[in-house]
């Protein structure tokens, strides 16, 4: 009887685990700086809160950059979970492939329309 101590276990799937719980991590810190950022501007604005103070609040282009950022963050954090979903539930490929693709288009769609309310385009 041999016996093999040396023998390497096969792995398989993506290896996306610590990445993409650092990621996940991340973009969420950054969206709660956000939203802090944001509710510090509206608890500190004085008077009646309507669309011209919410203009002001994204009107200064540094505002409109960090708020992209946040976009993109956000678009990120949903991919990872999405597509995790997607691995872990959805079992025929061709399925799963048109999912992950719709997902893909639906989140870069978000982007183009984020990108255009704030800019104006």
């Amino acid at each position: 009887m041999s016996v093999n101590y040396g023998s390497k276990r096969i792995v398989v799937g993506a290896h996306y685990g610590l990445r993409d719980w650092i990621v996940q991590r991340a973009t969420a810190i950054l969206m709660v700086l956000f939203t802090l950022l944001v509710l510090a501007q509206v608890v500190f604005t004085r008077g009646p809160i309507g669309y011209e103070t919410w203009a002001g609040i994204f009107a200064p282009q540094w505002m409109k950059v960090i708020t992209f950022a946040v976009i993109i963050a956000l678009i990120w954090h949903v991919w990872v979970g999405m597509r995790d979903i997607w691995m872990d539930y959805i079992k025929p490929v061709w399925l799963r492939l048109s999912l992950q693709v719709f997902t893909l288009v639906w989140l870069v769609g978000c982007a183009g329309w984020a990108l255009q309310v704030l800019w104006r385009l």
